[in-house]
């Protein structure tokens, strides 16, 4: 034999009619959090809240509220006495508040955007800009502000390695009239890091030096606390994992495969969240811009309210010797427009390797005939290797590229010619290198030829991002300007005369 069902008041046979248990009064320690479309109703904007998000703050229909304005947001308090009214809808046989604002003058600090978060906590409803428009309000007052007042751009750098990148974004800042202050340098390798330290004039004595893993940086607590709101955040995340040779060589079928840097762009992103950068700059190589980590990067960086541009950089068009060839994206806050057009400089001197070169005489033991490299050459060309020696000279006007590992002196390094005997050649010494990329020779000085070429390889040609400095710094100036106008014309607006209703409408007289 089959029971029936056990039937209760609140569901009668027949009928699915809804709990009304969530109709209970606020827990006030409960936080509750809604993204609202902002809409449009006869012209003005409209926010309108119905069922739960009203229900859970404790409204029903028929209480009476007032509209407060609180800085960036609207505050709903419940008032017996209040100047508006719950009104209501009826879904089934349970009615359900509603509260429904339609006001250009309460919404107009909302004016832009598409939505706005609803937050309901204890007895009162909070309306305001999501977390990613307020973040975006703040970093684009925070620049325009230092701008205003003459004060240095924070600046910040992960994979710091020996500071090339940051002393050319210095550089270009400066030559666009913009002083910045490197607050904090991270970087796996002690030696690089005390270099750049006692070397590189991008940092002060107020720099942090972060020599930890990003990754164990992103998840310490102490440690991020430590680090200031920026400007300008620069990172030359690891490529081992992205570049053919490093793929090849770990037979990785990704970038992210990579056990050690495949991974290191959610770091960087958990450390880009709580500095709140104006504008975000990375440089990798080319096939970075392909990879997984790039299309997190993009997405990721959109919601939080930038605008990414991207580039292919190369050394040559630049006029450096050695055509290094990056791939370089810069993210800035959304609103503005920002281009990596015309950046080459229009005319560039074109430069013979024997510019650069050292004055090394000619019985010096540096030149040698290293037959192995080139019984190897013999050995890859019978396999069909196509691995061949590169041989440059003072007449060259171009360096192929000159790796991290060139000290090593590798089968493919480019070697310097003797200019009287033909069977004998040498490695150039780190000043070459440096001047072949444009580097300053302060940022290596003291280093070993090992370590030097180490700093020197794995990192850029110098003059393309100096340009990118340049071009965030005009860009940084444009958009003060640009904000200094809107904040003239909200204030001229402000100090017009109101209606006399308006009071009225914000419930508030």
């Amino acid at each position: 034999m089959t029971m029936d069902k056990e039937k209760t008041p609140d569901q009668p046979a027949g009928k699915n009619k809804p709990s009304t248990s969530f109709m209970n009064k606020p827990d006030h320690h409960r936080a509750d959090a809604w993204i609202k479309q902002l809409g449009q109703n006869r012209g003005s904007p409209r926010i309108y809240l119905d069922g739960l998000q009203a229900v859970r703050a404790g409204f029903s229909p028929g209480d009476k509220y007032d509209i407060v304005i609180d800085g960036d947001k609207l505050v709903l308090a419940a008032n017996k006495d209040g100047s508006r009214v719950v009104s209501k809808k009826k879904r089934g046989e349970v009615e359900y508040p509603v509260i429904d604002i339609n006001s250009r003058d309460l919404l107009a600090m909302f004016e832009g955007m598409k939505a706005v978060r609803v937050v309901v906590k204890g007895d009162q409803v909070y309306i305001l800009p999501v977390a990613s428009e307020s973040r975006k309000r703040e970093r684009l007052a925070r620049i325009t502000s230092k701008v205003k007042n003459g004060e240095s751009m924070n600046m910040g750098s992960l994979s710091h390695g020996g500071g090339i990148l940051s002393h050319a974004i210095h550089a270009g800042l400066k030559e666009a009239g913009i002083e910045a202050r490197l607050t904090f340098a991270n970087e796996i390798r002690e030696d690089l890091l005390e270099q750049a330290a006692l070397n590189n004039d991008s940092w002060s004595a107020d720099t942090q030096m972060m020599n930890l893993p990003m990754q164990e940086l992103a998840q310490d607590e102490w440690l991020l606390k430590q680090l200031p709101k920026l400007e300008i955040l620069e990172m030359g995340l690891p490529c081992s994992g992205a570049s053919r040779a490093g793929k090849s060589k770990r037979g990785l079928e990704m970038m992210e495969d990579h056990p050690d840097v495949g991974h290191l762009v959610v770091a960087a992103l958990i450390i880009l969240d709580r500095t709140q950068p104006a504008y975000v700059l990375l440089e990798n190589v080319p096939e970075y811009a392909h990879s997984a980590s790039a299309q997190i990067l993009r997405h990721q960086l959109r919601d939080m309210g930038y605008t990414s541009c991207e580039a292919i950089l190369s050394g040559r068009d630049f006029g450096c010797l050695e055509n290094r060839v990056r791939w370089c994206m810069v993210a800035h806050t959304s609103g503005t427009a920002f281009s990596f057009e015309d950046i080459r400089p229009k005319v560039t001197i074109v430069k013979l390797l024997g510019d650069v070169l050292s004055d090394i005489p000619l019985n010096d033991p540096s030149w040698r005939e290293v037959a192995y490299l080139k019984a190897k050459e013999e050995r890859d060309r019978a396999d069909g290797k196509g691995f061949s020696m590169q041989f440059v000279k003072p007449s060259s006007n171009s360096v192929p590229t000159i790796r991290k590992g060139y000290a090593k002196g590798g089968s493919t390094d480019p070697r310097v010619l003797h200019p009287e005997n033909s069977a004998l050649s040498r490695l150039l010494t780190p000043g070459e290198h440096a001047r072949i990329k444009g580097v300053p020779a302060a940022l290596f000085e003291g280093l070993s030829d090992t370590v030097a070429h180490q700093e020197l390889g794995q990192g850029i040609v110098y003059a393309p991002f100096e340009a990118v400095g340049k071009r965030i710094g005009e860009h940084i100036n444009a958009l003060a300007s640009a904000n200094r106008m809107n904040e003239a014309v909200e204030a001229e607006t402000e100090a017009l005369p109101r209606s006399p209703g308006m009071a009225r409408s914000f419930g508030i007289g």
